[in-house]
Order: C-alpha cells, then sequence, then structure tokens
C-alpha cells in the first residue's frame, strides 16, 4: 500500500492524460508523477551520453542515476535534468518514440518502479502513466483508463506541434501513433491495458472540460474529492 492515496490516469498517447492529470492535481492540490516524461527523460539522458537504447543493462544504469525534478507552472509541468530544463527537448516526437523504446525494456521499468512509488506522498497523487493501476499502484483507490481514437489524438498531436512552430504531417503522425500503440500494448513486460478495476473513459467526442467532470464525479463518489 502507498503512504497516501493515488489516483491512476492510464491511457495511449495523446488521450489526454496529461491535461486531465494536471488539472486534477490542481484541483486536489495533490502531488502529481508523470511516468511518461520519466522515460522520456531516460532516452533522452541515453542519447546524450551515447548509450544505446538496445542496450538494456545500460539504460537502466541511466534510469538508476537519473537527477530529474518536475516543477508545475501555470502553463503545465517543466522537467528538470540535472538542473537543466529539459521540457521541450523530451517532447518532441523523437523523445515519444524513444520513450516508447526503452519503456518496453524490463530492467528500465524495473529500476523506475520504486522512485515511482515514492513519489504517493501525503496528501495524495495523481499517477499519469501506461501502467499506473496495474503495476505501479495497483491498490489505488480510484483507476482511470482515459481512451481516444488514434484519428483524435493525431489531430490533436498535429495541432498541437504546430502551435509550437513545428512542421508536420497528419498521415505521419497517424502512423506513428498507431505503431506506438501497437508497440505498447503487445509488450511482454506492463502492456498498455486496463487495470480490471478502471474506469474507462473515452474523450474522443469530449472537451478538456467535460473529462475533467466525469473524472471528478469518479473522485467524488470514492470520497477522494469534495
Amino acid at each position: 500500500m502507498s503512504a497516501a492515496p493515488v489516483i491512476c490516469v492510464d491511457g495511449p498517447s495523446g488521450a489526454g492524460k496529461g491535461t486531465l492529470s494536471l488539472r486534477l492535481a490542481a484541483a486536489l492540490d495533490w502531488h502529481l508523477l508523470d511516468s511518461g516524461a520519466l522515460y522520456r527523460v531516460v532516452g533522452f539522458a541515453c542519447r546524450q551520453a551515447g548509450v544505446s537504447l538496445d542496450n538494456s543493462d545500460a539504460v537502466a544504469e541511466v534510469a538508476r542515476a537519473l537527477d530529474v525534478d518536475f516543477r508545475p507552472t501555470d502553463a503545465g509541468v517543466t522537467v528538470w535534468l540535472s538542473g537543466e530544463d529539459v521540457t521541450s527537448a523530451i517532447r518532441s516526437e523523437e523523445g515519444g518514440a524513444d520513450a516508447s523504446q526503452v519503456a518496453a525494456l524490463e530492467p528500465v521499468r524495473a529500476a523506475l518502479l520504486l522512485r515511482q512509488q515514492e513519489l504517493a506522498r501525503p496528501p495524495g497523487l495523481i499517477a499519469d502513466g501506461r501502467d499506473m493501476g496495474t503495476v505501479v499502484f495497483p491498490e489505488a483507490p480510484l483507476k482511470i483508463f482515459l481512451t481516444a481514437s488514434a484519428e483524435a489524438r493525431a489531430e490533436r498531436r498535429f495541432h498541437q506541434l504546430q502551435g509550437m512552430g513545428e512542421s508536420v504531417s497528419l498521415a505521419r503522425l497517424l502512423t506513428d501513433i498507431q505503431q506506438r500503440d501497437a508497440r505498447d500494448q503487445s509488450r511482454s513486460v506492463s502492456p498498455l491495458v486496463p487495470a480490471e478495476d478502471a474506469i474507462v473513459i473515452d474523450s474522443t467526442a469530449l472537451t478538456a472540460d467535460e473529462v475533467l467532470q466525469a473524472a471528478s464525479e469518479l473522485a467524488k463518489s470514492r470520497k477522494l474529492m469534495s
């Protein structure tokens, strides 16, 4: 059991987990874990150190030695590695692909498991990821699996990247998301699946406010939110 209540928000890339988790953490004044960012940081740190992402033991060593910090801001959560703001660097499409690759390595997941569980501190934790409810916090009182169609997620990512000034192809983004889904769902270690007791929310046709409302009602039903 964790030392504090945990709300898990799992699901595929682009479903809106980050937005929902950030808003829930703000509403409850709880801590926030962006586990996807952890894996992105591992991939980024390996690239910086010249460590091959195919070398699972070497990647796990990088994961164990990470000096990483999450800092909430009005614009979202910034990620710092050894005192350097790496938020923009790890949010690239390459960063996402690297994260998916290193997340499939069992030694890496084992290296990061304990440090994720240690983040469950009072008054509570919102845990955003792929296996929060199935592996990291299996006893969490509320597990949400947030999903959306691949087409909707690709379109959201397309507009997000365009807003950042990047030139991107919607068709390529859709292909990348479909490939990442297949990789995440079929991996032998912690595959992307809803926990048996998770509540599935499909955000395809919902606004961010509607997703937050649905999640808040679930939290209230579990007496985690007043």
